[in-house]
């Protein structure tokens, strides 16, 4: 049974699920059947549209965007949709890009519902930082160039009192490095990782939309991606991998995955 509040009266059973990066073939079959069988969906604004034409005809479908600059939804407005669903509806799927657990604030989520006392269950999904990078032939672990990597947030709230991103210990503590959400603050990024000992020399590449058709990525150096996103007009959402790991992009993205049932 699960702990929380027993004052409402419980019908249903929230469902966190990971819709992957986009290609639908990387979607688990158990998100697929959730789909098929929900009674709502409440998805965010980047699950890819093969995954969303998934949904089945009946389902009431809620738009939470959830895009930089243009939520739809503010997130404890989603958090109290979810709840209220619940209460009279018995399925209902919150259908997150990647994975519900990875700087997808399924946990805080998942915190709230069950204060409410709703069931809850987390279906994990692929996330971007280890999918964009595999379908632009990066391997983010190679036994000739790194043995370990470190994801983290590149978007923390501006005028925090302390950052809680210590730059200069993830430069110092891993060959790899894989950056969510830093396109837009990729010059502090960037200043905060050659202050904490990187060279300018040290690869980075920049992949945006993977494993969709329209994916796209730009190769550079720490000390001339600024200017490269500057002069391309390289935007969001992208992933960053940074380390030696980048070099092998030249010889093994020539092998690129076959993305299924995208148009």
């Amino acid at each position: 049974m699960v702990q929380g509040s027993t004052s409402m009266q419980q019908i249903g059973k929230v469902y966190l699920v990971g819709a992957g990066p986009g290609d639908p073939g990387l979607f688990t079959l158990k998100g697929k059947t959730l789909l098929e069988c929900a009674d709502v969906v409440v998805y965010d604004a980047l699950v890819s549209p093969p995954i969303l034409a998934m949904i089945n005809a009946h389902a009431e479908r809620i738009d939470a965007g959830k895009r930089r600059g243009r939520h739809s939804m503010v997130q404890e407005d989603i958090t109290h949709l979810l709840i209220e669903k619940a209460q009279t509806n018995a399925i209902v799927v919150r259908l997150k890009g990647g994975d519900p657990f990875v700087f997808g604030r399924g946990g805080e989520e998942m915190e709230e519902l069950l204060q409410a006392g709703i069931s809850v269950e987390v279906v994990p999904g692929i996330t971007s930082g280890v999918a964009a990078p595999a379908y632009a032939g990066i391997p983010l672990t190679h036994r000739s160039y790194s043995s370990s990597v470190t994801f983290v947030t590149g978007h923390e709230s501006v005028g925090k009192y302390r950052p809680t991103v210590n730059w200069h210990a993830i430069a110092q503590g891993s060959e790899t490095i894989v950056i969510y959400m830093g396109i837009h603050n990729m010059p502090y990024i960037v200043a905060q990782l050659l202050q904490a000992g990187l060279t300018s020399a040290t690869p980075i590449a920049l992949v945006r939309w993977g494993t969709r058709p329209d994916q796209a990525e730009l190769i550079g150096s720490l000390g001339t991606i600024v200017q490269q996103i500057e002069e391309s007009g390289f935007e969001a959402p992208a992933i960053a991998v940074i380390g030696s790991v980048v070099k092998l992009h030249e010889t093994l993205s020539v092998c690129r995955p076959v993305i299924v049932g995208m148009r």
